[in-house]
Formats: C-alpha cells, structure tokens, sequence
C-alpha cells in the first residue's frame, strides 16, 4: 500500500512593510540617487542615454522643496533582509496659493508595482476641493500618467525642451515700440527707484495675473543661483512682465501681461545674457508664438516633451513660463 506522503505548503514571502515620514537633509542624496535610478530605468526601455552621475543640480532642487515645504516631502522606507531600512521612495508637492503642485515622486525600480507611489500620493494630497492640483510628466510615462489623471490631473499641455543658442537673433522679435527693460538691480519708474519689497510686489503681482500664484520662494532661489532677472516697462513706466537667464544657460521663470510680448521678452533674455554654454528653457505649447522663432533662431527640440497635467485651469501659459517642469 502506498504511503501518500502529507503536501508541502510553500509560504511566500511577506510583502515589506513600508513606513512614511518627512525626509530630512540627509535624506537628499539617496532621493537624487533614487531619482537618476528610476529614470534611467525607464530610459533603458526607450534605448536611450543614462543620466550620467552628477546629482549637484537636482540636488539644489530638492533642497530648495525640502527647505521651503517640508511636510511635504516625503519618504517611503523598508527593511532590508540584514534589519537595516532603506529609502525605497519619495516625493514632494509644494502649495503656493490655489495651486498644489507635485514636484516629484520616484520609486525604486525594484520597489514599482507594490502601491507605494499612490500611498505617497494619498498623503500628500490637499483636501478635496481646496486647491487645483497640478504636476508635469514624462509623455512615454502611461502608468503614471494614467494614475495622475485617475485623480483629476489629466494631461493638458506639452512642454517642450528647447536648447541652443540666438545664432540668427533677427527671426527673434523685438522688444515693442516704448517698451525698455530694465536689471532687478536697476530698476526706476519714472526717476522713482523701485527696489526691495516695491520690486517683490510688483513681480508678485505679474506671477497672480499671469500664473495665478505667486512664489517668492522660487524667485529666491533663482537670484541665488546666480540669474540675472530683468523687469519690462510699458511706454507708461508700469511693469508689463519680468523674465530671468543666467550664465549656466538656464531661462525662467517669465511672466508678462500681454501674450504678444512674450515672444520678445525671451528674444530679450536669450540675446542679452551671454551663456557659457547653451540656454535651456521649457516652453508650455501655449507659447507657439515664441517656439517658432527660437526653432528659426537657431535652437533645436531635445527630448521627449513633458506634459502639464491638472484637475482645473490654473495659469495662462501663452503669457507664463515656468522654472522647470518640477517648479511651477
């Protein structure tokens, strides 16, 4: 008689558990590692080149959101099979008036799939309601992009990468009759100086007309970064807009009142600061008025374009450009 021996059960492995907490300053280089280990990952899948290892700029990102929202960036962490916890996430939003903007949220390769970037998110959230919310995304990004507009943040708007330098600066336009620009650090209205706060306000309002916000915070970080900010006056000495460039190439943010002059306003910046390199700046594709001149001028489209995605309109990105697609 055959002895039928008793069936092995064979138990799976628990899933970790995964704790959440504010990261603090040490904390920032693991979360840049973390976010050129995520990107380069999905990089790989297109054939495209890695990031290389050089985290000094998103580095100065994440300092800046942690130091100006500290509640809201976040860490998701979990034990290692040796007891030790490790930092397998993170993310980060900032608030600036109505708008709730999610920065960043990376999670590590190897930690995707398990709910962490949607328990981040939960946390993060503002209460229903109470503000717009509102993010930037990778366009060949369709889980996350998929999630995003699950919570109303639905992709509205592309933002294109452009990179180069005005080596045909007449396709650019010009500054209108009567308009004249004029260094932060210079400014006057009609033999009137305007500095310190008067200058803040102005810009402050130029943000709220033409973004819906003001940032001050950003605008803190720019001039520490070493950009050159400019403020535009009408024929009436009024403000019409602002806009910022610096040596390192990067321009924005950028804020006018009409439409039609933001087309200048960058022709301005980008042929009136002289780059060590090339620019760099994110256009929202509102501002089809200036990509075509930039493209004729002699700058080129790199990359994938990113998309502005939000639950309700915001900003009048014909008239605003942004930071970066992590900063508003």
């Amino acid at each position: 008689m055959a002895v039928t021996e008793p069936r092995r059960t064979i138990r799976a492995a628990a899933p970790p558990v995964t704790t959440y907490r504010p990261a603090t300053p040490a904390d920032l280089p693991t979360c840049g590692a973390i976010w050129r280990l995520a990107l380069n990952d999905y990089f790989g899948r297109l054939n495209l080149p890695e990031i290389p290892d050089d985290l000094v700029a998103i580095l100065r990102i994440h300092r800046h959101l942690q130091a100006t929202d500290p509640e809201s960036f976040l860490v998701a962490e979990q034990a290692t099979a040796g007891g030790a916890v490790r930092i397998v996430a993170f993310a980060s939003a900032v608030r600036r008036g109505a708008l709730w903007f999610l920065s960043m949220l990376f999670v590590l390769p190897e930690a995707q799939g398990a709910g962490i970037g949607r328990a981040l998110l939960a946390r993060l959230l503002p209460p229903p309601g109470t503000a717009a919310l509102a993010t930037c995304t990778d366009t060949a990004q369709p889980i996350s992009n998929g999630l995003y507009a699950s919570l109303g943040m639905v992709p509205r708007m592309p933002i294109l990468r452009l990179v180069g330098l005005a080596e045909r600066p007449s396709e650019l336009p010009s500054l209108p009759a009567g308009v004249r620009a004029v260094g932060f650090d210079e400014v006057d209205r009609e033999g009137d100086r305007i500095g310190g706060a008067a200058l803040d306000d102005e810009i402050a309002a130029l943000d709220r007309d033409a973004a819906g916000f003001d940032h001050p915070a950003e605008h803190a970080m720019v001039r520490a970064e070493g950009r050159s900010g400019f403020l535009f006056l009408g024929p009436d000495g009024g403000p019409i807009g602002y806009g910022y460039a610096s040596e390192s190439g990067r321009v924005g943010p950028i804020a006018v009142r009409d439409a039609a002059l933001l087309g200048p306003v960058v022709g301005h910046l980008v042929t009136t600061v002289r780059p060590r390199g090339a620019f760099l700046l994110w256009l929202p594709g509102a501002a089809e008025g200036t990509i075509g001149p930039l493209l004729r001028a002699g700058f080129r489209l790199e990359g994938f374009p990113c998309l502005i995605c939000w639950d309700r309109p915001f900003a009048d990105f014909a008239r605003y450009v942004p930071v970066s697609p992590s900063l508003m």
